[in-house]
């Protein structure tokens, strides 16, 4: 009986194309709109590392003060030496400090000009904690972190820029004037969006050149390229007073296993916070945090406020759309209420009418999610008129959203079929007999 009903709703496409295109047309731009804005918000909401983001924990404590701070929130990254002597600590089964750099960069040997690239300092474990994948090599050890070795890490992207597509582990590579031993080519890597770096405001930029170890950056005085907040009276006279101060510019990450090690680490810095009030440092009680990914870009407000009232108005005007598409189904069915009137005299059941014009409705529903994908992917081409480049590029429209556009479209005009449905199945056969 399916295929038959189904060959019905085609029938009655064709039956009135005006009435046919004007539910198609409402559905069609009804469900695009919502799915073009949706694959912005999916790209930009989503979790970066679902696998993980439940043990990746960013510690925060309050150096500045009940005065300085956040409306009572610690700052958002650690000053140098707060950095420094949580990573001294140990902690965590797993730690980094990082922090954005920009470097010149030149292939050993090599006497094309320069190129600048944006990369990150951080320590070797960044590289397991958040799962990088390697085409060539690996990252490097904790030796070379406490050896402050010159070794890096290039991207795949920026390693094909360099060298071509060839494997160059252990060549060399100039960065600001000085040599670094490539140990390993990540793949491409770009979780979106880049939680490590939230504080930095890079939560959608384009994939990192190249990672050097924290403490050889900090060697070679490579500075900061990201945000650099301080408070109250800074000396910049040199850089260890910078260092010194309470400007904070590194984003701690750290590992924990279980709910029991993230408790345990939380209880370290409350004592940390506590022990440096004792010594004079922080004049204030304790004040720390400890939030996982998903706590850490909830807090930060990364998804972008437009995305989010962007997919709210697309979801009204489909609202509307199916609206406009309700009524038209009634005036479809109603208009054979002389056919459905035959139907029951001659003793089809209502469950069969409902049975019937549910298909019919899905076939409608079919037509304008064809309609509808088609003007998704139209609509991907302007997005960036709409949406800031570095968000618009995240948009794609992949198998599951081609499959999303068709299911909604076919299950919302279902849905907005329920009430004509009802109200064709329940017409009286005596009435439209005697009217006819």
């Amino acid at each position: 009986m399916f295929a038959y009903y189904f060959e019905l709703g085609l029938r009655s496409l064709r039956r009135n194309p005006a009435l046919t295109a004007l539910m198609v047309m409402a559905i069609g731009f009804g469900v695009a709109a919502s799915m073009i804005t949706f694959s912005v918000f999916r790209a930009v909401s989503g979790n970066p590392i679902p696998q993980k983001s439940a043990q990746l924990f960013t510690p925060q404590l309050d150096g500045w003060g009940p005065q300085q701070n956040l409306k009572g929130e610690p700052p958002d990254a650690l000053s140098y030496t707060d950095a420094i002597a949580l990573m001294r600590a140990h902690e965590a089964s797993r730690q980094t400090l990082l922090y954005a750099v920009h470097v010149s960069v030149m292939p050993g040997g090599s006497r094309s000009l320069p190129v600048g690239a944006n990369g990150y300092a951080v320590y070797g474990d960044f590289f397991p904690m958040f799962e990088v994948p390697f085409r060539y090599g690996s990252g490097w050890s904790a030796a070379d972190d406490d050896g402050r070795a010159a070794v890096v890490v290039l991207s795949e992207a920026f390693n094909q820029k360099m060298f071509g597509d060839t494997d160059s582990v252990g060549r060399e590579i100039t960065l600001n004037g000085h040599d670094y031993r490539i140990v390993g080519v990540a793949r491409h890597w770009n979780p979106q969006p880049r939680f490590f770096a939230a504080f930095d405001n890079d939560n959608f930029d384009e994939p990192s050149d190249f990672y050097v170890p924290f403490t050889r950056a900090l060697d070679m005085q490579i500075d900061t390229y990201g945000r650099n907040s301080c408070r109250g009276n800074v000396d910049f006279k040199t850089r260890d007073a910078w260092l010194r101060s309470s400007c904070v510019w590194v984003m701690p990450w750290v590992e924990l296993d279980s709910a029991a090690d993230a408790s345990r680490y939380k209880q370290f810095l409350e004592r940390y916070a506590a022990d440096q009030q004792r010594a004079g440092r922080f004049g204030w009680a304790p004040n720390v945090r400890l939030r996982d990914v998903v706590q850490w870009l909830a807090y930060r407000k990364v998804v972008p406020p437009e995305t989010r009232i962007s997919l709210l108005v697309a979801l009204g005007f489909f609202v509307i759309c199916m609206v406009n598409t309700i009524g038209l189904l009634l005036a479809k069915f109603m208009r054979r209420a002389g056919e459905i009137g035959v139907r029951r005299a001659l003793g089809a059941a209502r469950s069969e009418m409902y049975k019937q014009f549910l298909i019919e409705a899905g076939t409608v529903g079919l037509a304008g999610g064809v309609l509808g994908l088609a003007l998704t992917a139209l609509g991907m081409l302007g997005i960036g008129h709409l949406f800031q480049p570095q968000i618009a590029r995240l948009a794609h429209l992949d198998v599951s959203l081609m499959a999303m556009t068709l299911l909604t479209a076919i299950v919302a005009t279902v849905l907005a079929a329920l009430y004509p449905i009802w109200r064709a199945a329940h017409v009286q056969p005596a009435w439209q007999l005697k009217s006819n």
